[in-house]
């Protein structure tokens, strides 16, 4: 498995991880999601011994990654850059890689190139956007390496490319229990692709659970109150809720109608509005983007500024 224990990095006086605790088991599709500058791709960076930590540990099973050759081979990472990589061509960065990675699969790289189509002599300079993503895509699944680090794994790609991305990386991981590591912006991709997923924030790490649980424990609520006996709304506040044990992480009032967003399980929250006797009471779940916003507002980030 990959594990960060209360692990530091430092550019100068910037703190890019704050004491970070994060565990990812093996055979996961773990999401990264974060505003910029959150620490999502110094946590790849890490994992791939590129950075060393100034404090703490990171581990990928059990051993530490920096300067550590025989750890470092069960890892491949696919930065948001390929521009290194322009001077190759397909086949000669191939037998780069293929130098480096003893597990190397001339077989599965000749089917996935095949696949795709990509030429092996053209300069990698002259693929499109989306061609380059998928050239070091197939060489990172051929290095069958157990662990596979992608940041903004699906950044520029065309529709059909993503399709065809997803498609490779979700193959490999049922083939062989591959553990995936996605960073993105993009949260429709990272609910479609993974199961696992860590939000950051300011180089801490905010939750990191099961997609699935996550969606189900945080619910819009649009509640309506009996009238008070001389006809007028009730009023209630945040504050008078929270004291009794709500979890909000946004309230708003129209009319006579309450928007909550809350923490908790569906049949926990309706346990909590029963003894107000609503006379309209709807919980809405929501999508992983929303909670994602609401999340971060509640930290007082910008959700405007969020992808």
């Amino acid at each position: 498995m990959i594990e960060l224990k209360n692990t530091v990095k430092k550019f100068d006086t910037y703190t890019a991880l704050d004491g970070v605790n994060l565990k990812i088991e093996k055979g996961t599709a773990f999401g990264l999601l974060g505003s910029n500058g959150a620490g999502k791709s110094t946590i790849l960076r890490l994992l791939s011994g590129i950075y060393k930590q100034e404090s703490g540990e990171v581990l990928i099973d059990g051993e530490p990654v920096y300067d550590n050759i025989s750890t470092k081979e069960k890892v491949f990472f696919i930065n948001d850059e390929t521009v290194q990589f322009g001077g190759y061509t397909l086949k000669a960065l191939k037998d780069y890689y293929k130098s480096y990675y003893s597990n190397f699969s001339e077989e599965m790289f000749e089917e996935l190139r095949q696949r795709i189509n990509l030429p092996l002599n053209k300069k990698i300079n002259t693929f499109s956007k989306g061609m380059k993503r998928q050239a070091i895509v197939i060489i990172g699944l051929a290095c069958r390496t157990d662990y596979l680090l992608l940041d903004e794994a699906f950044d520029g790609l065309d529709p059909t490319m993503r399709i065809i991305v997803k498609k490779m990386l979700i193959d490999a991981m049922l083939d062989r229990q591959l553990t995936t590591v996605i960073s993105s912006h993009n949260l429709k991709e990272i609910n479609e692709v993974c199961d696992t997923a860590a939000l950051l924030h300011n180089g801490k790490i905010i939750f990191s659970r099961e997609i699935d649980s996550v969606m189900t424990s945080v619910h819009k609520i649009q509640v309506v109150f009996p009238k008070n006996a001389d006809g007028s709304s009730p009023e209630y506040t945040k504050e008078q809720f929270t004291a009794e044990g709500l979890d909000i992480l946004h309230f708003e009032k129209n009319q006579s109608i309450y928007y909550i967003i809350a923490k908790g399980e569906m049949q926990e929250l309706e346990k909590f509005f029963a003894p107000k006797n609503p006379v309209l009471i709807e919980l809405i779940p929501l999508s992983l983007e929303e909670i994602f916003i609401y999340e971060l507002e509640v930290l007082g980030y910008d959700s405007s500024e969020i992808n």
